[in-house]
């Protein structure tokens, strides 16, 4: 019998090659680009004439100027500050529920799969063309028509409130799950129905805080609309601070700050109420 040979056998490996890694690939035009933008942003700064002088003196003149307006707000003026605030809140409310109204329909026709590709084009092209211009230029233009009435500002506030709930009304549409609606079309669905059933139970949530956060940024918007004499808080505030009367602004100020943080603690509440209880739906 011949013996087992029970010696460990080795393998060969072969020697492991050297990989060397691609070259890295150059792209001269983003040191271009990145040199030029430093450079452009280099020139306008040195273009601004400023006063360095008075900007050294700015914390002490904003720390008097605080002073002047907290250390003794008149407090009379407190009633008719309120009247003029409930004023802008009126104004920030018609604008919004304009926007929504006029908004709601459109939103789905800019959406990809419902409205025709040249009417969706044309609509987001309208929407991002409201929003380049701020709401202050809009009243502006209003202006011309309805005079100096707060209906300036809230058709103001409606307009360029079409240009962003029209846009988060699209891309909430857009977002949506596909089931309901490949549900709803292999059920022989017609596109109303696919909306109705398909994707409004999914996007409302969104659409109503979309609504709701618009009211929030159109209360803070009324009160700069006023500067230009359309009524509400801003127009009293405007008033007030050509004549120095650092007291009442003061008070005005303070009314202001704690109307707009009410409301948005309220609406804020509201809206993560909605968020968060759609989620506890789609989680069961």
């Amino acid at each position: 019998m011949t013996a087992l040979n029970t010696a460990p056998r080795t393998t060969r490996t072969a020697p492991a090659r050297l990989v060397t890694p691609p070259a890295k690939p150059r792209r001269p035009w983003r040191t271009v680009v990145a040199v030029a933008i430093t450079l452009l942003v280099v020139l306008v700064f040195w273009s601004v004439k400023v006063d360095w002088a008075r900007t050294a003196n700015l914390p002490a003149d904003i720390a008097r100027y605080l002073w002047l307006m907290f250390s003794n707000p008149a407090w009379d003026k407190v009633p008719e500050a309120l009247w003029q605030t409930w004023r802008s809140v009126e104004m920030a409310w018609v604008g919004c529920l304009l926007g929504i109204v006029i908004s709601f329909p459109l939103s789905f026709l800019a959406a990809r799969g419902i409205g025709p590709a040249p009417v969706r084009l044309a609509l987001r092209g309208l929407f991002s063309l409201i929003r380049a211009v701020p709401e202050i230029v809009i009243a502006i233009v209003i202006l011309s028509v309805t005079g100096l009435t707060p209906l300036t500002g809230a058709l103001a506030l409606a307009v360029n409130g079409i240009g962003t709930l029209g846009k988060w009304g699209y891309e909430a549409i857009e977002g949506v799950h596909p089931g309901p609606i490949e549900a709803v079309n292999a059920a022989g669905g017609s596109r109303w129905q696919t909306v109705r059933w398909g994707i409004w139970p999914q996007a409302a949530p969104e659409f109503v805080s979309f609504w709701l956060y618009r009211f929030e940024i159109n209360v803070r918007a009324s009160a700069v609309l006023g500067l230009i004499g359309v009524g509400g808080i801003g127009d009293m505030l405007t008033s007030y601070t050509q004549y120095r009367e650092w007291p009442t602004v003061g008070a005005l100020l303070i009314v202001v700050i704690i109307v707009t943080i009410a409301i948005d603690l309220t609406s804020g509440a509201i809206r993560r109420r909605i968020t968060e209880g759609s989620k506890a739906r789609d989680l069961a």
